[in-house]
């Protein structure tokens, strides 16, 4: 029986500006607040005037810029990217539709404790990969993917293992960037979820197929704009603006103690909306650390990244990135999913799992101007991260399959046609998954809990690879296939055992996700260390640098920093943040 708010007037809200009856069960379950038209607008005309956009500014650079047509350019910018746009990226990339959605959700499921465990349990990955960042640029100077990295360490069976974690990371996280924006976009509009899942990724596609990671850095310079604006614009009409029944820091605390007295939070102290004690809020926390270190650790897209910035950049751009992007859930969660309690939305859980609740506030705040500056907001926020998976996966089959597999004497045309040809596959490929699990009845929160469990397990090996000369083959193999094994089993113990069943729901459940994502990652840590002690390496790093380029590349050997320096303000701007 699917679930009703049951919604009562707390606040007087219906005498004034609300539309809400008594006993309502669900928010969206009448009209739409924008036309259909609209979604089609921003889901396909949108990617259209990016295309030029970003086609014109790739032009532009064409001029002033040598080999900017080479396969080295294409998939690593040329390594010379700046700090200050490097950290642009970051936050580009790191803002999925998930940022802004389960960020929201779990604001309005947990309270005030939702929005700093996912800010904060997502911001520590960024930080730490600054030192992988640094490493990459030492070690292996010339190479273009992680996995090449692993080739030249552990050979074909760690390579093609790999392979598969990389591949899925990236798989995941588009599906829930997907998921989110389908399920917004035919909220607000009423346009076919599907439509709008499989066009999404699409409409990406032709920028970034024609200018490669370039197109990346432009693309995601605009959208890290729009969507800081966008935020400081629900900001200020949730804090601000003197709308009732929010408007004011105050009206806010005042409306979020009365909607306790009728839907309190499970395990917070006294049901509060308003305390970090809480019990959901930490398991969440807990998951949210572990899971997001397999899509920083175990994505291409951020060793690309990396990999195309200066070295002196690379510790620079992605602690600026990681600090400045903190801003963006935590501001959205306060702002979107506190807001939702505080005005008693009548908005079910399955409604806020799916990523609704930004646009019923929106709705609200804005009628249909704030529907439009959401779509527009998490238009961008898809695009921002689609167009990095789209590349990195790209740079894995062209690099890590087409190259070392099918034809180790390609050309630079070759690989520059692979990667474009990948590109187009891969958004479509995407597109249909997302659909299948739509029809399977996946959420976008449930994948989000989920990822931790499937890829946690590469996150010690794969960290090793570059930081650790005696781990061997066999113990970062072993590491990450027992892990998953192992992560795999205890979420379906832990859920069977606590539930009684297997659905869906229960698989989804906080404890079942909290026990696989822990072990996945410590059970793989363990085994990694275990079995490289026991016969260790001992690499040789020199090795490392022997991985060839396909052209010349003059920016490949350049060393501008120091080790020690960056670990030094990688490790204190940790602490500061700590603090």
């Amino acid at each position: 029986m699917a679930e009703c708010y049951g919604w009562q007037d707390l606040l007087n809200f219906a005498g004034r500006a609300g539309n809400f009856y008594p006993g309502q069960c669900d928010y969206f379950g009448g009209g739409t607040v924008l036309p259909q038209a609209i979604g089609w607008v921003i889901v396909v005309a949108f990617g259209a005037v990016f295309t030029l956009f970003t086609s014109l500014a790739l032009w532009l650079d064409s001029r002033f810029t040598a080999h900017s047509g080479s396969s080295e350019a294409y998939t690593t910018a040329g390594r010379s990217v700046k700090a200050g746009l490097t950290a642009c990226d970051i936050v580009s990339k790191w803002t999925w539709a998930a940022t802004l959605l389960q960020s929201s959700n779990v604001a309005y499921k947990y309270g005030v404790s939702g929005p700093f465990w996912y800010a904060a349990g997502a911001t520590i990955q960024v930080l730490l990969f600054a030192i992988m960042a640094v490493e990459i640029k030492r070690k292996a100077p010339t190479c273009h993917t992680v996995l090449e990295v692993v080739r030249a360490r552990w050979g074909t069976v760690a390579h093609l293992t790999f392979l598969v974690f990389c591949l899925l990371t990236n798989i995941i996280v588009t599906s829930m960037l997907i998921l989110g924006g389908a399920a917004v976009v035919n909220g607000l509009t009423g346009m076919n979820i599907f439509a709008a899942a499989f066009l999404l990724p699409v409409g990406v596609m032709f920028y970034t197929a024609q200018g490669g990671l370039k197109a990346s850095y432009v693309a995601s310079w605009a959208n890290t704009g729009a969507i800081l604006i966008a935020l400081v614009v629900f900001g200020m009409m949730t804090y601000a603006s003197g709308k009732y029944p929010v408007g004011s820091i105050g009206a806010v605390w005042e409306n979020l103690q009365d909607v306790a007295g009728f839907k309190p939070v499970a395990n917070n102290k006294e049901g509060s909306y308003l305390t970090m004690w809480s019990l959901n809020g930490l398991v969440f926390g807990i998951i949210n650390v572990i899971g997001n270190f397999g899509t920083v650790f175990v994505d291409q897209s951020y060793w690309q990244g990396a990999i195309g910035a200066k070295p002196s950049a690379t510790y620079k751009g992605y602690l600026l990135g990681g600090l400045c992007w903190f801003a963006v859930p935590f501001t959205m969660a306060t702002s979107m999913g506190l807001a939702a309690r505080a005005m008693n939305l009548p908005v079910t859980i399955a409604e806020s799992n799916a990523g609704l609740i930004p646009a019923a506030v929106a709705q609200e705040l804005l009628g249909a101007g704030g529907g439009f500056l959401l779509m527009l907001q998490l238009w961008m926020a898809v695009t921002a991260t689609a167009n990095s998976e789209q590349l990195a996966v790209a740079a894995l089959i062209a690099y890590d399959v087409y190259r070392t597999y099918i034809n180790p004497k390609a050309t630079g045309k070759q690989m520059v046609f692979v990667s474009r040809v990948m590109v187009c596959v891969y958004a479509v490929l995407s597109g249909i998954l997302a659909i299948v699990l739509m029809k399977i009845g996946l959420s976008l929160g449930w994948v989000y809990l989920f990822m931790g469990i499937m890829i946690g397990s590469a996150v010690m090996p794969i960290a090793f690879s570059l930081t650790w000369k005696n781990c061997s083959a066999a113990g970062a193999v072993c590491g990450a296939v027992s892990g998953l094994i192992g992560a795999l089993i205890t979420w379906i113990v832990v859920a069977k055992s606590t539930t009684g069943e297997l659905t869906i729901a229960t698989l989804g459940g906080d404890f079942p996700m909290l026990a696989g994502n822990v072990v996945a990652i410590g059970l793989s840590g363990l085994v990694c260390v275990v079995i490289s002690l026991i016969k260790p390496q001992n690499y040789d790093w020199a090795l490392m640098k022997e991985i060839p380029t396909i052209e010349d590349d003059s920016n490949a050997m350049m060393e501008d920093v120091s080790v020690t320096y960056a670990c030094y303000h990688v490790i204190n701007m940790l602490c500061c943040a700590c603090c």
